[in-house]
């Protein structure tokens, strides 16, 4: 049970720490948001709680073609932000751009002969 918590905290502590960077610089928050921390963290538990190179190498390259469909969310948002877009309503067209392009990646990806 301690060592969930300790992987909830650590997660936790990561998110934090972009949010009150970005209060300071929004490049700064962008830095630590755009790291790939959560995904070493996440090789380095599987790791340690399996040993399988295997399950981490898919996870590896799962992760690759997953991120994909997320980064026009990245270009969405402030595009929108900056032509008066409200902020949750920019937020929610640009998840459920994501969630539509996730779904297309999904179904696509098998067929080019890439399997999740």
């Amino acid at each position: 049970m301690l060592y969930l918590i300790t992987k909830a905290l650590l997660s936790g502590v990561i998110v934090m720490a972009a949010s009150e960077a970005a209060k300071r610089s929004p490049a700064y928050g962008a830095l630590i948001v755009s790291l790939p921390l959560i995904s070493i963290l996440a090789m380095i538990w599987l790791w340690r709680d399996t040993g399988d190179n295997e399950r981490i190498a898919a996870l590896s390259e799962g992760t690759f073609w997953l991120v994909l469909p997320t980064l026009p969310m990245f270009l969405v948002l402030p595009a929108m932000l900056r032509n008066g877009f409200a902020f949750w309503t920019a937020l929610a067209i640009s998840c459920a751009l994501t969630v539509a392009l996730y779904l297309v990646a999904v179904w696509l990806l098998p067929k080019l002969g890439i399997n999740l």
